[in-house]
C-alpha cells in the first residue's frame, strides 16, 4: 500500500524536505515523515547540506519564536491607537491653520485632503524612519517583519493604507494583529526584540 503523504512530499522542494526530516520532524504525522524520508532518499539529495540547512532553519525557527514571545496584546495596541490619534488630529489641526481656502466647495475637498494626507503621512513617514510612531515610542514598541526583521518601505506602505480599511481598529478586539498586521506580514513588538 502506498504512502498516503507520498504525493504531498513528492511536490516538496528539497530545502522543504530537509527541514521536514531534521528540524520539523516531531511536528509531523510518522507517516509523514516515511514519505519524506523516501522522498530524499529518492531524489538521492546530498546529506551534507542537511546540517547547514538544519541549523538555518533552527536559527529561524528561534527567532520567530522570540519574536511572537514578544508580540503586544490588545491594551498596548489600544494606547497606540490613542496617542497616535491624538498626534495625528493636532498635525492635521496645525497644517489646517495654513490652509485656508475661501471656495465653499474647496473647503470640504481640501479637508479630505488635508485629513487623509495627514493620516498617510504621519504613520508612513514615522514608522519608515522609526519604525514607530509617537504611541509606540511612549510604549515602547515597534513595528517589524514576521521574522523579526525591520518592515520594507513597502510594507510601511501596504500597512499604511490598509489602516483605512473599515473595522481594521476592531480587528484588534478578535485577534492579537490586526487586519493592517495581517496584509503587511509586521507585527508590533516590544522594543527589546533585536
Amino acid at each position: 500500500m502506498e504512502n498516503e503523504f507520498a504525493k504531498v512530499m513528492s511536490e516538496r522542494t528539497d530545502e522543504e524536505l530537509i527541514k521536514i526530516v531534521t528540524v520539523e520532524r516531531g511536528s509531523y504525522n510518522p507517516t509523514a515523515i516515511e514519505a519524506a524520508d523516501a522522498e530524499v532518499e529518492k531524489r538521492n539529495i546530498d546529506t551534507s547540506e542537511f546540517e547547514k540547512i538544519r541549523e538555518k532553519a533552527t536559527a529561524e525557527k528561534e527567532q520567530k519564536e522570540k519574536v511572537d514571545s514578544n508580540v503586544v496584546g490588545s491594551g498596548i495596541r489600544f494606547v497606540n491607537f490613542l496617542i497616535d490619534f491624538i498626534v495625528w488630529l493636532i498635525l492635521a489641526f496645525i497644517i489646517g491653520l495654513f490652509v485656508q481656502p475661501t471656495d465653499q466647495g474647496m473647503i470640504s475637498l481640501i479637508g479630505y485632503i488635508l485629513i487623509f494626507g495627514t493620516f498617510i503621512a504621519y504613520y508612513a513617514v514615522m514608522e519608515i524612519k522609526f519604525q514607530k510612531t509617537v504611541g509606540k515610542f511612549v510604549t515602547k514598541t515597534k513595528v517589524v517583519k514576521m521574522n523579526g526583521e525591520k518592515p520594507t518601505d513597502g510594507d510601511i506602505i501596504t500597512r499604511t493604507f490598509c489602516r483605512l480599511i473599515p473595522f481594521d481598529r476592531l480587528s484588534f478586539l478578535f485577534v492579537k494583529n490586526g487586519i493592517h498586521d495581517f496584509l503587511s506580514k509586521t507585527k508590533v513588538v516590544k522594543d527589546n526584540v533585536e
